[in-house]
């Protein structure tokens, strides 16, 4: 009887150890996610829109893109959409585009939060998130910045303030 529950409080020391072993390792890991450097090629996607057209992202190339990964849920995301959108009438006819990826809510919830933003920029909606694996984004907000050329020059995580937004669609101005 001793020789069994000192097997089991072995074993269960061993599962203990090795979560918080693994919890450990995770934590220090995290920030490790492989994101897409500045001065890459950011990488190539096609998503599809809430009136059902397709954006690949190398169509927009010869153009600056806003890059930004949000979800409605996501209370900075909320506050800088009307930013963004402000910014993006200002400079949608000097070649900066914006495109918002939703990361993988429903059609019915982007819908509504962009009819109520009267957001005019394309929103896709990434379903399955494999854009956002793609791009290692960890949290929301999170916007890339890319050049005419398609690389990345920079990444942003965090709220932004309209002056933030302008400033940064000026840099990826062609």
């Amino acid at each position: 009887m001793k020789k069994q529950r000192l097997v089991i409080r072995t074993v269960i020391l061993l599962v203990l150890g090795a979560a918080v072993a693994y919890t450990l390792y995770a934590n220090f890991t995290k920030d490790q996610v492989q994101k897409v450097a500045v001065g890459e090629k950011a990488p190539d996607f096609v998503l599809t829109d809430l009136e059902g057209n397709k954006h690949r992202l190398s169509d927009y190339e010869g153009q600056g893109v806003f890059l930004n990964f949000w979800g409605t849920w996501c209370k900075p995301c909320e506050k800088e959409m009307p930013y963004m959108n402000n910014q993006y009438k200002e400079f949608k006819d000097q070649g900066v585009q914006v495109l918002a990826v939703n990361v993988g809510e429903t059609d019915l919830a982007v819908n509504k939060f962009s009819d109520r933003y009267n957001l005019s920029f394309p929103i896709v909606i990434d379903k399955d998130g494999p854009v956002q694996s793609a791009y290692g984004i960890n949290p929301l907000p999170a916007t890339f910045l890319i050049d005419k050329d398609g690389k990345v020059v920079k990444y942003i995580t965090g709220e932004m303030n309209e002056a933030t937004i302008k400033d940064y669609m000026e840099q990826i101005k062609p």
